[in-house]
């Protein structure tokens, strides 16, 4: 079942359909929430930067039928600004070094509850 359907037949003269054209060409050209005057009434849609479009010619029974489809989610993308993710990830990839623990005079520079590891070398 889809959210919302409109549809509108009608019988209208060129220049009636030329400024329907020309009200969603200015809608999609401003993009973001626009209104389009649709001679009965406005329609408000919000259209995005980037849509799916299709135009399909069809002649056959003595008809020319032209189509102009376009489509877009109807959910807000999630915007994720890439350089900032991109540099929070190199961030979080760094390594710190402790700084190292200054030497006294006398002994191994260990505490006595310091154990050595028992790492063997080939």
């Amino acid at each position: 079942m889809k959210d919302l359907k409109f549809e509108q037949k009608r019988s209208l003269s060129r220049l009636e359909a030329a400024d329907q054209l020309t009200a969603l060409a200015a809608a999609l050209r401003e993009g973001g929430e626009a209104e389009v005057e649709l001679g009965f009434g406005t329609l408000s849609l919000r259209i995005p930067d980037d849509l799916r479009g299709e135009i399909e010619v069809e002649i056959g029974n003595g008809e020319i039928e032209l189509e102009v489809e376009f489509k877009w989610p109807t959910a807000r993308p999630r915007k994720a600004p890439a350089r900032a993710a991109a540099g929070a990830e190199k961030a979080t990839k760094r390594k710190t070094v402790p700084a190292k623990p200054a030497r006294s005079g006398t002994g191994t520079g260990r505490s006595k509850g310091t154990k050595r590891s028992a790492t063997k070398t080939r």
